[in-house]
């Protein structure tokens, strides 16, 4: 078992704070206010879900569970779509098609095909898994989102150019769909790279404080980054592909009211 974090050890986890927040006053970055408020934010939003999954676990009832992932995957929708800057009216249905269909089934092959819990929904594994590859899903489709369509935006006179050599929409975009993929997975091909040795990742960390053996550990923090970038890459693709036919209008020219 590990060691639990007193009180006074949690305040001062977070007069560490005053580290970055110092350094953000020097640059005059004006980011100040809103680090705390996402500092204070987590907190609250992490000890209500800690003490929901507490009942989660528990009740360990496949429905309760699949009603749990699906606000999830909702609120990662929500997140993708408004810091890529782009309208959710538009984007919504076809944005969750891509962040739901890539996260539950490369999350269920790593659930029913490589763990195979006993029972199969054991929610333990069910939603902390879910967990981890929609959050990093999340962040590789705003890169993903964002590059391609501010891409084609800077660049319109380019993108036009393609079409007035005869290309069609999807060779017109091939370009700028590649960058966006590339900067969306870059970070984790380096991540990857460099783990176990510039870094011990979060599962394998957290299962080694919790007293399981390093080896297991290992596979299950293998297993899991191999889910979590082929989701990403799947998700990136799955959502730029699926939001094109309303992106553009009949001339295969970018809409500007389908950005914030």
């Amino acid at each position: 078992m590990s060691a639990d974090l007193s009180l006074t050890a949690m305040l001062s986890m977070y007069a560490m704070l005053l580290i970055p927040v110092v350094i953000f006053f020097y640059l005059q970055l004006g980011i100040i206010r809103d680090t705390l408020l996402a500092a204070a934010r987590m907190t609250v939003q992490l000890f209500l879900v800690g003490l929901y999954l507490k009942y989660i676990f528990q009740l360990n009832n496949p429905f309760i569970s699949l009603l749990w992932v699906t606000v999830m995957l909702i609120v990662a929708n929500l997140s993708i779509l408004n810091k890529a800057g782009l309208k959710r009216g538009l984007f919504f249905w076809r944005s969750l098609i891509g962040v739901a269909g890539s996260t539950l089934l490369v999350s269920g092959w790593f659930i029913l095909i490589a763990i195979q819990p006993d029972p199969i929904y054991d929610a333990r594994y069910m939603v902390p898994i879910v967990g981890m590859v929609l959050g990093n899903c999340l962040r590789s489709n705003v890169l993903s989102l964002e590059h391609f369509y501010s891409g084609i935006r800077k660049n319109e006179n380019e993108f036009m150019t393609y079409l007035m050599l005869g290309a069609n929409l999807r060779e017109a975009t091939h370009p700028y769909l590649r960058d966006a993929i590339k900067a969306a997975v870059n970070p984790s091909v380096a991540t990857m790279a460099t783990m176990g040795i510039v870094s011990l990742p979060g599962m394998m960390t957290g299962q080694i404080l919790g007293g399981a053996m390093p080896m297991e550990a290992i596979k299950y923090q293998i297993g899991i980054m191999i889910c979590i970038f082929t989701a990403m890459v799947l998700a990136a693709l799955l959502n730029i592909v699926l939001s094109l036919p309303v992106a553009f209008d009949d001339h295969q020219r970018l809409k500007q009211n389908i950005f914030l």
